[in-house]
């Protein structure tokens, strides 16, 4: 379909495809079987600009969106979910400092990140607090001019690899959610360290780490925003980052369909190609039918966020849910085309699905996001009958 991009998100999306198909589809698999942070991608996209495509242009970026973000995203990881993860986890770390950051954080920070000389990381899960984000146990105790923080956060994407840091503490657990704080953190701090890398069904090329956090001291000019805005910080990124994820996941789809729809041309059964029996064919097209559809859900809540609307919790979780469930489909069934070819690591589908089915469980499980469009419509409701 043509979504009438301008010629800068043209150049972007076109940009974006030339450094997936010349720079990330013929490492893909070896980062995937060696789990190896893609530092010779990174170098790539930075060269190419693609970490300053969401930044303010006063701040070294290029001015674009959330829009523009997601175009990068998807092309990305048509080749690799997993290495195009590093952008789109920066780019989750710098959209606190976006919306938030005081003028000298953003002057301190954003530069560095939009050159692509450091990487960003948001660090909110917890071991006993994923989906139930408002139990967080780290803690951040004022002392003088800083604050001590103490906790340990878990499965945080770009850790030991990003430099920066936005965290979510709690300041003043009496207050429930509203007695957390963010925190800008940097990598070397005293008493800020990393655990084990994990060991991932998918997206191996990212890095996944523990950050641990003893007695670490974080001077008061590093809280973002003002003490005791941490939840709404969090949430306020995630309605910013979630179509990132879903992004994500129609890139890997239509990647995938795009292997499917290669093989199904050339592969010959009873004497003819198997993209000439029905049954395949109509398994194709509902394939490019919800990979389109979820593009489009993904794109336009995209643009609604660039043109300002502030309340698009419901659209974000949407289009997050959707895209993600899409993904997951269309790779299952990318591998039932290949058949046991499909099934083996010398074929891409394999990864591709494994790469998929973490976009239905970050930044929010499936069932939550449900839950958000679910309380967001029951709210609308309610007030449509006032």
């Amino acid at each position: 379909m043509n979504y009438f991009l301008n010629e800068q998100q043209e150049m972007i999306r076109d940009l974006s495809r030339k450094v997936a198909v010349e720079k990330i589809r013929p490492v893909a698999a070896k980062h995937d079987e060696e789990q190896t942070f893609p530092w010779d991608v990174v170098r790539e996209l930075a060269a190419a600009d693609l970490f300053a495509i969401f930044i303010p242009e006063q701040y070294g970026g290029l001015g674009g969106g959330v829009l523009e973000l997601c175009i990068a995203v998807e092309e990305l990881s048509r080749a690799c979910g997993g290495i195009a993860l590093a952008l789109a986890a920066s780019a989750l770390g710098s959209f606190p400092l976006i919306l938030f950051g005081s003028e000298e954080q953003k002057r301190k920070y954003l530069p560095d990140l939009a050159a692509g000389k450091k990487l960003a990381a948001f660090a909110l899960t917890e071991p006993n607090a994923g989906s139930d984000a408002a139990s967080i146990q780290t803690t951040a105790v004022k002392d003088g001019d800083s604050y001590v923080l103490n906790g340990t956060k878990q499965w945080i994407t770009n850790a030991g690899e990003a430099e920066i840091y936005t965290v979510v503490a709690m300041t003043d657990r009496s207050k429930g959610a509203r007695g957390a704080t963010t925190f800008i953190l940097e990598k070397g701090m005293p008493g800020f360290e990393f655990g084990k890398k994990e060991n991932k069904l998918g997206i191996r090329a990212s890095a996944t780490r523990e950050i641990i956090l003893r007695d670490c001291r974080v001077p008061k000019g590093n809280v973002l925003g003002a003490e005791g805005l941490g939840f709404i910080v969090a949430m306020k990124t995630f309605d910013q980052s979630r179509p990132g994820v879903a992004a994500q996941a129609v890139g890997i789809a239509q990647g995938a369909l795009d292997e499917a729809m290669a093989y199904a041309r050339e592969r010959v059964q009873f004497g003819k190609p198997i993209a000439s029996f029905q049954g395949l064919q109509f398994m194709l097209a509902d394939m490019a039918t919800e990979i389109e559809a979820a593009r489009a859900l993904v794109y336009q809540t995209a643009r609604t966020i660039d043109a300002g609307e502030k309340n698009i919790a419901k659209e974000s979780a949407m289009c997050k849910v959707f895209a993600s469930d899409v993904a997951m489909k269309v790779t299952i069934n990318a591998v039932q085309v290949f058949g046991g070819y499909g099934y083996m690591k010398e074929y891409p589908v394999e990864k591709m699905m494994r790469d998929a089915k973490i976009t239905q469980i970050y930044e929010g499980t499936n069932e939550i996001q449900r839950g958000v469009i679910a309380s967001n419509l029951i709210k609308e409701y309610a007030r449509k009958k006032k």
